[in-house]
């Protein structure tokens, strides 16, 4: 019997290696789970996670030129809806309760703005402007100011 990739199907363990386990499908048919398709979570020890003998689930996922079958463990079962086994929980990370979003600065209307207030502002932009021209100035020339 032919294993047709994308179907599920139940097997047994009959060898566990470093880098995966080798399963017999039930219907004809044998290969491989890599050590990456046994689980969701980090795999250090297979044997961990599988025994020989053990029945299981898994899902073709490929099949190279010389006929060599790759299987999954990981991807059979979360299309059935089972859980897999339990997760480990995720580590505690401290978030911020709300992202950083640019916004731009509130302009006051020119009319609602007092002479002094205008010309406050107009020095204050003047000054940036003209201390942003002597530093763009400044690299091209090789100089730095301190």
């Amino acid at each position: 019997m032919q294993l047709e990739i994308g179907k599920i199907y139940t097997g047994k363990v009959k060898a566990i290696t470093q880098y995966g386990a080798f399963v017999d499908v039930d219907g004809g048919g044998s290969g491989m789970v890599h050590i990456s398709e046994i689980a969701n979570t980090f795999v250090n020890e297979i044997r961990d996670h599988l025994t020989e003998g053990q029945e299981v689930k898994v899902k073709v996922i490929g099949v190279n030129e010389a006929g060599k079958v790759s299987l999954s463990i990981k991807k059979a079962v979360e299309n059935n809806g089972e859980p897999q086994e339990k997760k480990r929980p995720a580590p505690n990370k401290e978030r911020r309760s709300k992202p950083v979003v640019w916004e731009p600065k509130k302009v006051v209307p020119q009319s609602e703005m007092s002479f002094d207030d205008m010309l406050a502002h107009f020095k204050q932009s003047s000054e940036e402007r003209i201390s942003d021209l002597k530093r763009s100035t400044d690299r091209k020339n090789g100089t730095r100011r301190k």
